[in-house]
């Protein structure tokens, strides 16, 4: 999907020119997509405009404070972006202070670039787990988890809660054949009680209402073992 292989854009807050720019060209190379900002002002201007994946903030900055800034995104803005502060304050208090605020890591000036960047791709890395898929397609086949809802060429079907289950099982994991016990325990949340028609007619089902609109194929049977998605 095209969010797995998007590049995480980062905002760089510091007035500090030299600093900025060494921040700038470390985190280019480590693939990142970078906007700098020189004040707290403008970095509130940018953070109105563009969704960041993470936040660099120095905290004494020309117009709005640091702190000012990181008041305004949670309280105000209400956005949850993981912000890595800046600062040559090392009070255990002054931390803390930060921390209520919402900030999720603090490194302290004079700092080494290489811890910099490895803080910054643990932050990374968690919020790209966290960040799960909630649409998937399949041919013409369009599931969001969300709304629980799955459509066919713009068309919604009208799928049980089961039947869209399946789907969902099916289409999160493409490769995966899933015998009739995986489906049932995993569709109804309950144990399986031995060999029965049920996945069959619900499979059956699936078909049946996809191909009101669409003739390909989109649930294969593997003889002796179950089902899978169509390739």
């Amino acid at each position: 999907m095209d969010d797995e292989i998007k590049k995480q854009h980062i905002l760089i807050i510091e007035d500090d020119e030299h600093i900025n720019n060494i921040i700038y060209g470390v985190l280019q190379q480590e693939d990142f997509i970078c906007t700098q900002a020189y004040s707290g002002s403008e970095g509130a201007l940018n953070i109105k405009h563009q969704d960041y994946d993470l936040i660099i903030l120095d905290l004494m900055l020309p117009g709005l404070s640091g702190e000012a800034f990181m008041y305004d995104l949670r309280t105000d803005l209400k956005k949850e972006t993981p912000v890595i502060v800046l600062s040559a304050k090392e009070k255990l208090d002054h931390k803390l202070s930060l921390f209520k605020l919402g900030a999720d890591d603090y490194v302290t000036k004079p700092f080494d670039v290489e811890e910099l960047i490895a803080r910054v791709h643990v932050h990374i890395k968690r919020i790209s787990k966290s960040k799960s898929p909630s649409t998937y397609k399949h041919k013409n086949l369009m599931l969001d988890s969300d709304t629980m809802s799955i459509t066919i060429h713009g068309v919604e079907l009208n799928f049980t809660r089961q039947e869209f289950k399946i789907v969902e099982l099916l289409m999160k994991n493409p490769t995966r054949v899933f015998t009739r016990q995986d489906l049932f325990e995993l569709a109804w949340d309950t144990l399986y009680m031995g060999e029965d028609k049920t996945i069959t007619v619900h499979i059956s089902n699936i078909r049946y209402k996809i191909r009101q609109h669409d003739e390909g194929d989109y649930i294969d049977t593997v003889w002796g073992v179950g089902f899978r998605l169509s390739k």
